[in-house]
């Protein structure tokens, strides 16, 4: 192998390398590098020139990474990081700061905590443009491979590279449509009940679903919704329960009565979730910081 051209390398070049690796297909990293695809095949090949590898071998209608690639991918993402991490460029000042923040985040974070952050942003930060995407149950690949900017979840993947921030607490009740029935009573009274069942788009369960599973319980679901909205129209008038955040009887679920579970099943935190890279910019420390301010103004 022939000694590594560092002249030939850039970020931009190494950029185009990861997105490759990480897309598995040069279409697809053009679209995500908002590059055409003869633009990234040329960058590509001055990798290839300065590494020394082909890095992306045809198999089939698609292509793979060589074994070097594979190996050279964390290493190379690695230079990234750190180079993003640099402090460049003026301090940062909302006022006048122009770009788009992504954030994922399902529809209880969504609608309980990014209209408060969508306002502050109006006020004070105009040029920030505010995208929110869904976050099923994340994984620290959606922060590793900037697919957002930000997580609201509960649930923090267990990994050193991602940060994490705790914004408020919640606990899951029971639901129903008072004017058709009344709590469930027991245990008993909560497992023979029609139930309104939460599946992301990904197919991912709550952990809910996974909490009874483990305890050898089952319900019985008649309906599935892919998300918190979808469960109000399948309440109203119906004898159904649904299983969902105590803080959704603030916005969602507030036409609705509740109750606690009938069996024990522990608190929850709603977490921020952002990588390490991102910890000392200043901007993302600022939009941080409001979501905080948010979430400190509707705690109790």
């Amino acid at each position: 192998m022939n000694p590594i051209d560092t002249f030939n390398l850039d970020i931009r070049a190494l950029a185009t390398f990861m997105a490759v690796l990480d897309e598995g297909s040069v279409s697809r990293a053009a679209v995500r590098l908002g590059v055409s695809q003869s633009a990234v095949s040329h960058t590509l090949d001055r990798v290839r020139a300065a590494l020394g590898d082909a890095l992306f071998v045809k198999s089939g209608r698609g292509i793979v990474p060589t074994r070097y690639a594979v190996q050279a991918g964390p290493h190379i993402r690695q230079i990234l990081d750190e180079l993003q991490a640099l402090p460049s460029g003026p301090p940062f000042s909302p006022d006048t700061a122009e770009f788009s923040f992504t954030v994922a985040a399902n529809d209880y974070q969504r609608d309980l905590l990014l209209p408060g952050l969508a306002n502050i942003l109006r006020d004070q930060a105009p040029g920030i443009r505010l995208q929110v995407i869904p976050s099923g149950i994340p994984t620290a690949d959606m922060l590793r491979k900037d697919v957002c900017d930000l997580i609201l979840s509960p649930h923090a993947p267990e990994t050193t590279d991602i940060m994490q921030r705790g914004l408020m607490d919640d606990h899951m009740a029971v639901f129903y449509d008072p004017a058709c029935r009344s709590a469930p009573d027991t245990l008993a009274d909560y497992l023979k009940a029609d139930h309104i069942g939460i599946l992301f788009g990904a197919g991912e369960k709550t952990a809910l679903e996974d909490s009874l599973a483990a305890r050898g319980l089952s319900r019985r679901t008649v309906v599935t919704v892919s998300n918190f909205s979808g469960l109000p129209a399948f309440l109203k008038g119906s004898e159904r329960l649904a299983s969902a955040p105590v803080r959704m009887s603030e916005h969602l679920l507030k036409d609705f009565a509740h109750a606690p579970l009938p069996f024990d099943y522990k608190p929850f935190t709603m977490l921020m979730l952002w990588h390490k890279r991102n910890q000392t910019d200043p901007a993302h420390r600022w939009l941080r910081n409001q979501l905080n301010s948010v979430a400190s103004s509707l705690s109790p």
